[in-house]
């Protein structure tokens, strides 16, 4: 087994294809890794490649005239990066930025819009993941603007453990002040009230979650928006609801083929 074919039950869009469907697209696949931080493409360029994350997770910004930016979405395992490249024009949206390190299959845009013009299957499930990936985006846009700072920060917090594996995020209050567009003071002032309440710990750049189900009953109803538009993404597939995204996915990765890989 090549180690390309090893990796692609990891990723989600990917996994869902019959065998026959994934030697076709396996052959213009390519495994990459995903430094932290990086830009993989700003908005409105015109896109030369997709990605399928195994185990990064990029966030999609919308950033303003001004240099600032905020998150509109957030993609792991579950997704792709770079739907626009299927999608006519080919013209990003949003940036994408490398959130958490780690690792992802690319595609050329060309390959992508080719292999989705001639795979109804493959098609299908691009389609099915975009339109899960705009109600993400519609609903983050709509939480931004209605919802209290300790309600986005746990929507934020849920969002992203579902794409890792464990409950804790490495990241600076500085840095989730970026993606919410919220000053750091408010960050660090709605952190304080979850971690005073039993939620989180937060030390040196990590927040480690303590209690999940708290966090869930403390967020609003956007997460649970989200979730479930991710959930039926899965259902569709028949891949068991019990567990969220990464939390189906990774551990059985993990287990199962990162030894494969090195």
């Amino acid at each position: 087994m090549s180690l390309i074919a090893s990796v692609r039950t990891m990723n989600r869009v990917l996994a869902t294809l019959r065998y026959a469907e994934w030697m076709d697209l396996a052959p213009d696949l390519e495994r990459v890794e995903l430094v932290p931080g990086a830009m993989l493409y700003e908005s409105g360029v015109v896109l030369k490649h997709a990605y399928f994350p195994t185990t990064a997770v990029v966030s999609l910004v919308s950033s303003m005239m001004d240099g600032a930016s905020v998150e509109v979405a957030v993609v792991g395992n579950e997704g792709v990066v770079g739907v626009c490249a299927f999608m006519g024009g080919g013209r990003a949206l949003s940036g994408a930025v490398v959130q958490s390190g780690g690792h992802a299959l690319r595609m050329s845009a060309r390959a992508i819009a080719w292999h989705a013009s001639h795979s109804d299957a493959f098609m299908q499930q691009l389609l099915c993941y975009t339109q899960a990936l705009f109600t993400h985006m519609a609903q983050t846009s709509a939480c931004n603007r209605h919802h209290e700072l300790d309600q986005q920060l746990c929507r934020w917090l849920l969002l992203n453990l579902d794409r890792r594996n464990g409950n804790e995020v490495t990241v600076t209050h500085e840095r989730i002040a970026g993606m919410l567009g919220v000053r750091r003071e408010g960050v660090t002032s709605a952190a304080m009230k979850l971690q005073k309440a039993g939620l989180i710990q937060y030390r040196r750049g990590r927040i480690a979650v303590l209690d999940r189900s708290g966090l869930e009953r403390r967020s609003c109803e956007c997460y649970s928006v989200v979730r479930q538009a991710y959930d039926r993404l899965l259902r569709g597939a028949g891949v068991p609801r019990q567990a969220p995204v990464a939390r189906t996915l990774i551990p059985m990765a993990q287990g199962a083929l990162l030894p494969a890989i090195g």
